[in-house]
């Protein structure tokens, strides 16, 4: 247990002082995020208009802003996997007389970190989204946050351990991510998508760590507001993230213990 804990604890600060380092990393994590919280929810608030007083759609996408910041950020911090085969580290710790599940967990963990990093800077721009987030939303944010974040990188993490190219992962990337994103509810609510989508948000964990956030959002926005915006319980999502995260970090470690 003790060179459990310390292969994971060396994986997570590698992962950490690596995404630190990266600045750039970090600008261009925060640009897609930031164009669709700027540019297109200012520019389609004025066309899809909701009939709630102090309820608009810029209000209603920020949640998914958040979701999608902590997806890209937590999906593509997978890619350090790769980049570690390819330069023989991955190796070396594979070889290293350390269990072989303890990659999955602190590569998980570190990847988590970066992408509520990230999620917090989101945070300070509530109010641009003409929302104030008092700090007991904050306290609850934070986990939800990271428990959404650790769900998909245990997901990305298990995704690389069976991907040998650069090239291969990316394609994957591209074919998993967007999927997750768009059928999360960011840009539309549940109740409002039509009748064969539903099931398929339903199944999407990224859509209860969307729900997760705009449960906790919209506590004193009204009624209305949350009849409008929020699908599920907070209850239900964070059982469902929680499950999905046990399943594919369970799954992770098994896959880099079978890794030769």
């Amino acid at each position: 247990m003790a060179a459990f804990l310390m292969t994971v604890y060396v994986l997570w600060l590698r992962e950490l002082k690596r995404f630190l380092r990266e600045k750039t990393r970090i600008l261009t994590m925060l640009g897609q995020p930031l164009l669709y919280l700027l540019v297109m929810g200012q520019g389609l608030r004025a066309t899809f208009r909701i009939d709630i007083e102090g309820f608009d759609y810029l209000s209603f996408i920020y949640p998914g802003v958040i979701g999608m910041s902590v997806l890209f950020t937590a999906m593509f911090s997978s890619v350090s996997i790769i980049w570690d085969r390819e330069f023989g580290f991955l190796k070396e710790v594979l070889v290293a007389p350390v269990p072989r599940s303890a990659i999955a967990v602190g590569k998980a963990l570190g990847g988590s970190t970066t992408a509520v990093l990230q999620g917090t800077i989101l945070l300070i721009l509530a109010p641009v989204a003409g929302l104030h987030i008092h700090a007991a939303q904050i306290a609850l944010l934070l986990p939800l946050m990271f428990l959404l974040a650790f769900a998909i990188t245990s997901f990305g993490t298990l995704v690389a351990a069976r991907t040998e190219t650069m090239e291969g992962f990316h394609m994957i990337m591209n074919f998993l991510i967007m999927p997750l994103f768009m059928l999360s509810g960011a840009f539309f609510p549940v109740s409002s998508a039509p009748a064969w989508m539903q099931p398929l948000m339903k199944m999407d964990p990224v859509a209860y760590g969307v729900d997760a956030f705009r449960n906790v959002l919209y506590t004193g926005a009204g009624t209305a507001a949350k009849n409008f915006a929020v699908a599920f319980p907070l209850g239900l999502d964070v059982a469902v993230l929680l499950g999905f995260a046990a399943l594919m970090v369970a799954l992770g470690m098994l896959a880099f213990t079978r890794t030769e």
